[in-house]
């Protein structure tokens, strides 16, 4: 079982930056894919960026170069840079995690945690 905790939303000018966190608790942290997944108001919850347990990354085309996810397995806490931020940006961000291997869809990720706004104003 893995609990998640994710933290560091608010809001935002166009251009700017923001570093999301989420801790996780759990033993085996080390040995789980990450994701960070985005919802807008009347969208549906869309993939960002994940991380393997190796630290092999991926990205959404829409975030790429901008953003960056790394994680730490020693304080069990995933990590999302957001840089050059855009209106488009603001959504509720949640962290998710899974057992196996990095896949992008979100029905495929167990344990999710309860989100945190990010609104970026133009």
């Amino acid at each position: 079982q893995v609990q998640l905790v994710e933290s560091g939303g608010r809001l935002a000018q166009a251009g700017g930056s923001l570093r999301l966190s989420c801790a996780a608790s759990g033993r085996t942290f080390s040995s789980y894919a990450m994701g960070w997944f985005r919802q807008a108001p009347g969208k549906e919850r869309e993939f960002v960026a994940a991380i393997s347990w190796s630290g092999g990354t991926y990205y959404a085309d829409s975030v790429k170069g901008r953003f960056t996810i790394s994680r730490d397995n020693v304080k069990n806490t995933v990590y999302l840079q957001m840089n050059s931020l855009k209106p488009e940006d603001t959504a509720v961000y949640y962290c998710a995690a899974r057992s196996n291997g990095v896949v992008t869809s979100p029905t495929r990720y167990a344990y999710w945690g309860q989100g945190t706004q990010v609104t970026v104003s133009s």
